[in-house]
């Protein structure tokens, strides 16, 4: 049977709890100047409890591989983006690798979406927009692809461009002066959301340092933001990204991004003005050893943010996630308050290995890719001092 447990900052086998935490957060009045700002007092939390379950059902033989993103439609119809890898070709290393995996609401297996499209190659991200439509991010073929909504899922719209056969002698990435920022090319893009206009933005991603909007009919607008240092405690050169990871837009048209190398998330206007940083600092036991890592010798107080979502409805609530300590902090948007966090990184049921994509269809309820785990977590808050339940078997 899986098993809940309750993970407080320092614990590893107790049943399953989620801590809340308020970040601190810097405001500016002016594009890319940050002021100082109060500090939110972040050194007690509360804990709540939580389930893990496994919310997909999969036919026998079958196993999921790396699982980078998970995304869930206004319907309950789960997309799962796996990268099984193979082996039956070579080489392992620069092996393409990705499959979409349709389940239905009550987790049952439908099949695979996307087969033999030019633009999945070695895929990041997948998400939903407001209307169903399905995209995709790929960090291997640079290519944002937009499908219609199931059951067709046929190619809408692609932004990017792969690199052709023709070009297949150079198997480093193209250059920064290959892709320019302007001419609609990506160079190892991670993510996309959408304004209310339903205007694109990508985050582009592992060497640009950038975040790409488009019009709606993908459209180049503008892009902003440039590959820097955000300092020693994260705080300062706003603007300056370290691969922003994962992105995500409020209703109100504030613009998330997961500045993961820098250990922050920076928040702009959908101009590209910036409006704040939001740091997940909260304390944590410093002596836990990470699960694919050394322990460091000198940890930082800040987390660095893996992945994020935003819940529907109102009021909305931003997700985000680390991979050490490995916590699910929720926070409330647009202030970033950190009301609540569960978890540590591990193997166990609750615990996260490299959690590296989130869907947030309401305000307790988070899916989570938990990528070198190879599965999906279905995460239930739940009320202060509920007891852990039992859950199915993997």
């Amino acid at each position: 049977m899986r098993r809940l447990y309750v993970l407080g900052i320092a614990s590893v086998a107790a049943p399953l709890l989620v801590h809340y935490a308020t970040p601190v957060v810097n405001d500016v009045s002016t594009p890319l100047q940050a002021q100082a700002a109060p500090a939110v007092d972040n050194r007690n939390v509360p804990v709540v409890p939580f389930d893990s379950t496994d919310p997909l059902k999969l036919p026998p033989r079958m196993n999921l591989g790396e699982v980078l993103s998970v995304a869930v439609n206004s319907k309950g119809t789960i997309i799962v983006l796996n990268h099984p890898g193979t082996a039956t070709s070579g080489p392992l290393y620069g092996n393409a690798t990705t499959n979409l995996l349709e389940f239905d609401v009550t987790g049952k297996y439908v099949g695979e979406v996307g087969q033999g499209v030019y633009g999945l190659g070695y895929a990041h991200s997948v998400r939903f927009d407001k209307y169903d439509n399905l995209w995709t991010v790929d960090k291997g073929t640079n290519s944002v692809v937009k499908f219609s909504p199931g059951p067709a899922w046929h190619v809408l719209l692609n932004l990017g461009r792969r690199p052709e056969g023709y070009d297949s002698w150079r198997y480093e990435r193209p250059t920064q002066a290959e892709a320019r920022p302007g001419e609609g090319n990506f160079n190892g893009a991670t993510d996309v959301a959408w304004d209310s206009d339903d205007n694109i933005y990508v985050s582009d991603g592992y060497v640009n340092s950038r975040i790409a909007k488009f019009d709606k009919r993908g459209n180049w607008i503008k892009s902003w933001g440039q590959n820097g240092r955000g300092g020693d405690h994260a705080n300062e050169n706003p603007g300056n990204i370290n691969n922003p990871h994962n992105i995500s837009i409020d209703a109100q048209n504030n613009v998330y991004v997961a500045d993961r190398g820098n250990r922050r998330i920076q928040v702009f206007d959908r101009d590209g003005n910036f409006k704040k940083f939001i740091f997940q600092n909260a304390p944590y036991d410093k002596n836990h050893h990470p699960t694919l890592a050394a322990k460091p010798a000198s940890p930082p107080d800040e987390s660095a943010p893996w992945a994020l979502c935003i819940t529907r409805g109102n009021p909305q609530y931003l997700f985000s996630i680390d991979s050490e300590p490995g916590r699910l902090y929720k926070m409330t948007l647009p202030e970033g308050k950190i009301v609540g966090m569960l978890g540590i990184s591990g193997h166990d049921v609750g615990q996260f290995n490299w959690p590296h994509g989130l869907a947030c269809p309401d305000e307790n309820t988070v899916l989570v890719a938990d990528m070198n785990n190879w599965r999906v977590q279905k995460i239930t808050l739940k009320s202060a001092g509920a007891k852990p339940t039992t859950t199915s078997s993997r």
